[in-house]
């Protein structure tokens, strides 16, 4: 088996989170990215669906609440989640932090994530309600990458 050529210390913030690009898209054939990322209580992506790619969650610490087209279901560590392509979804973290892996195939969600993305510092960043130009940047880089926004955060 080789090893993936994806650098392991290709860590940044995303919105209120920090996530490690563990295999980016480019590095294989197959185009699956892996993400690991951590966030705090109470951080929640605006509701999306991706066009093109499934959105697999694995949690590795804490607990997730998530909201997948009409559904919602709580998971916490070892379970999986999936959010299939079309279909609206989001999540909040319900426990102080949540450490999870995400796996897509494609790199729409690895090119908008990269394109919204800034380098990471040590610790996490109080979570805080995007300003409207950040939501405006985030939506126009999300319809760039082939997601769309469709709805607001989990609320508590």
């Amino acid at each position: 088996m080789l090893k993936d050529q994806a650098k392991n210390d290709d860590t940044i913030w995303f919105l209120n989170g920090r996530l490690t690009f563990r295999r980016g898209a480019a590095d294989g054939p197959d185009k699956v990215c892996v993400t690991e990322q951590l966030m705090a209580q109470g951080d929640s992506p605006p509701l999306h669906r991706h066009r093109r790619e499934d959105e697999v969650f694995h949690i590795l610490d804490g607990v997730m609440r998530f909201k997948v087209g009409d559904t919602e279901v709580v998971a916490q560590a070892g379970e999986t989640l999936l959010a299939p392509k079309g279909v609206p979804h989001t999540f909040r973290i319900e426990s102080p932090r949540a450490h999870f892996l995400t796996i897509t195939v494609g790199g729409d969600f690895e090119g908008m994530v990269r394109e919204m993305s800034r380098p990471a510092g040590e610790d996490l960043p109080p979570v805080t309600a995007p300003s409207e130009e950040l939501k405006l940047l985030l939506t126009e880089a999300c319809a760039r990458n082939h997601i769309d926004i469709v709805g607001p955060p989990l609320a508590a």
